[in-house]
C-alpha cells in the first residue's frame, strides 16, 4: 500500500517532483507548516519539504520550525538536481518580458539572470504558484519546471537560468518516526550550548573527529533567545542505533542544555557517487 505523501504544491513544483520518487499518492498543501501539521494530524503518512540548497544555502523555515515547533523526525532524504527555466505565455518573446514570479529561492539561484534581463522580480508561495499567477499576463514570466510549463500550458523561453551549476537541492521526508539501520545512514541533531563557556563548540564538534565520524553538515541558527544565542545543526554519517553513535550522542546530552535527535535514515544515492 503506497504512503500518502504532502508536498509543497500546487502541482509542478520541484517538492512534488521529489516526493513522486515515494508515491503516486501525492496531496498539495501551500506551507511548510501546513505540510507538517499534516503528518503531525495523521492527514498523511508523510511530507516532504526542502531543507537545502547548494546555491543559496540552508532553508530557515524547514530548520526553524523542526527545532521550536514540531517533535518530527527524519524518515528519508532526497537530493534532487533543479535546472530553472523562464516559462512565458506561448507567444510572447523573451525581449517583451518585464516582470518575473517564483518562490523566493528560485529568485535567488537565479539572481544573475534575472539582473541581467532587468526583470522586475516578484515572489510567490512556489514556482507552481507563479505560473498559474502569469496566465494570460504578456508581460509576465515565470521561473518553474517543465512539468509546469506542461501543466499550465506555458513556453519555455529560457534553459537553466540558475546562476551557478550543478544545482542541487536537498528534500527531507517528514514523519513521525525515522528509518531504520540500512547500514548506509545519516543522523542528524540539533543542539544548544552553554552560555559564556569558551571551546563548547570545539568539544562537541571533537567528539567526532575522535570517534572518526564524518559530519556532512553544520549549521546554526538563531536560537530566538536573544543576541548571540544559537542553535547548531549537524548531519553526520551511521545511525543512531549503532554503538559508536549512541556513545557520542549520549556525550552531547550530557555536555549541553539541550539536545534533539531529528532522526537517523538511508544516505540519498548521490552522496555515495560523489
Amino acid at each position: 500500500m503506497l504512503d500518502v505523501i504532502a508536498y509543497l504544491g500546487p502541482e509542478g513544483t520541484f517538492t512534488e517532483e521529489a516526493a513522486h520518487r515515494l508515491s503516486k499518492k501525492l496531496i498539495p498543501f501551500d506551507s511548510i507548516i501546513d505540510i507538517l501539521d499534516a503528518v503531525k494530524n495523521g492527514k498523511v503518512d508523510k511530507g516532504v519539504v526542502p531543507i537545502e540548497n547548494s546555491i543559496e544555502g540552508p532553508v530557515g523555515a524547514t530548520l526553524d520550525l523542526l527545532a521550536h515547533e514540531y517533535d518530527l523526525c527524519i524518515e528519508r532524504e532526497i537530493v534532487l538536481k533543479v535546472d530553472h527555466y523562464l516559462l512565458a505565455n506561448k507567444g510572447v518573446r523573451l525581449e517583451e518580458l518585464t516582470d518575473v514570479y517564483s518562490h523566493p529561492q528560485s529568485l535567488a539561484q537565479c539572481h544573475k539572470f534575472i539582473e541581467k534581463m532587468g526583470l522586475r522580480a516578484h515572489s510567490t508561495s512556489s514556482t507552481a504558484a507563479a505560473a498559474k499567477i502569469i496566465k494570460g499576463k504578456s508581460g509576465a514570466c515565470a521561473i518553474g519546471t517543465l512539468r509546469a510549463a506542461r501543466l499550465y500550458d506555458l513556453e519555455i523561453v529560457a534553459e537553466a537560468i540558475q546562476d551557478y551549476t550543478p544545482n542541487m537541492t536537498r528534500f527531507i521526508v517528514i514523519a513521525l518516526h525515522d528509518h531504520e539501520f540500512t547500514g548506509s545512514d545519516k543522523t542528524s541533531i540539533l543542539f544548544t550550548l552553554a552560555e559564556d563557556r569558551p571551546g563548547g563548540l570545539y568539544e562537541i564538534l571533537g567528539l567526532f573527529a575522535y570517534a572518526n565520524v564524518n559530519l556532512t553538515k553544520i549549521e546554526s541558527r538563531p536560537s530566538k533567545m536573544g543576541l548571540g544565542r544559537y542553535i547548531f545543526f549537524l548531519d553526520f554519517e551511521g545511525h543512531r542505533k549503532e554503538k559508536n553513535i549512541s556513545i557520542i550522542l549520549k556525550e552531547i546530552k550530557d555536555r549541553t542544555p539541550f539536545m534533539k535527535i531529528l532522526g537517523s535514515y538511508p544516505m540519498d544515492e548521490w552522496y555515495k557517487k560523489r
